[in-house]
């Protein structure tokens, strides 16, 4: 019998299977263990039921991952959908920034997603949806509130398995009890004095939708330290630089100091997005900084 695992837990692993829409509390067989093999979120597996009326099971293979992340450590992922709000709390652009980085790295397509469109200004809502617009990511904003903008979202999510990430407060587990009422997913409130979510997913989850479709909810994250990086390769990860970095005058050009340096005078053109540009710096300053030993 096939199925995915869904979620791993002291050991045990959940593993949904869609034929039945059925979950089967399973343990692994220990060739895994000896084999240095450890289970993922993710995994697409096949089963042995000892008795289906208990709903225990074992794990007896793991069929050939098409990728695993290490952040969070989940395999077979389609895409990420990287969820932020517009307002309360503001949109911390280092942070999202930092995960589309850390996404790019690792091949992950990646969908940004701006909440709470029902309590911004217009304006002030285009303007960050141009940002990411013009950094070549696809960009939607919803209002989960409103029931705004979750037909786009079920199109994007449809058939695939999505990591679902963001901090906590931006209305992600709001999304899934909407996609999902029966996850009946614990719904973080924003703290009115710092206006800041308070964190509420423990561990990482595939929640399923329907006909192929997996959302995760991955642990809420206010900092995420990209030091694994070489600062020489950050420049990869910002995809609107891989329009001109071929221009530069100088191969390896890092696009801070050099002369001639077509990304350089793409940001002074307005083709780059200055707020994109300085995280890009102070990523790199701070990946410079870094004791290496």
């Amino acid at each position: 019998m096939k199925g995915k695992i869904i979620k791993g837990i002291a050991g045990f692993y959940y593993v949904h299977v869609p034929k039945e829409n059925f979950t089967y509390e399973c343990k692994a067989k220990g060739i895994f263990r000896n084999q240095n093999i450890k289970p993922l979120v993710g995994d697409d597996v096949e089963i042995d039921t000892d008795d289906s009326l208990t709903g225990r099971g074992i794990i007896t293979n793991i069929l050939p991952r098409k990728n695993q992340l290490i952040r969070p450590a989940v395999a077979n992922v389609d895409q990420a959908l990287v969820i932020f709000a517009a307002a309360e709390p503001e949109p911390n652009l280092n942070l999202l920034d930092r995960f589309l980085v850390m996404m790019q790295r690792q091949n992950v397509n990646t969908v940004v997603c701006f909440n709470k469109n029902d309590i911004v200004h217009q304006k002030d809502m285009s303007l960050l949806i141009d940002i990411y617009k013009r950094s070549g990511y696809e960009v939607i904003s919803i209002s989960v509130l409103q029931n705004d903008g979750l037909s786009t979202i079920s199109k994007i999510l449809n058939g695939k398995t999505t990591v679902l990430a963001g901090p906590s407060g931006v209305g992600k587990s709001s999304l899934i009890n909407l996609l999902k009422p029966e996850a009946k997913m614990e719904v973080g409130q924003v703290s009115e004095k710092i206006k800041r979510g308070k964190h509420t997913t423990r561990h990482s989850e595939l929640i399923y939708i329907e006909n192929d479709t997996y959302v995760m909810d991955t642990p809420g994250f206010s900092s995420l330290y990209i030091n694994e990086l070489e600062k020489e390769e950050l420049k990869n990860y910002f995809i609107e630089f891989n329009d001109y970095d071929d221009n530069c005058r100088f191969i390896g050009c890092v696009h801070l100091n050099e002369p001639g340096c077509a990304v350089k005078e793409a940001l002074q053109q307005g083709k780059i997005s200055s707020i994109r540009y300085d995280n890009y710096k102070a990523f790199y300053n701070e990946l410079k900084d870094i004791k290496r030993y």
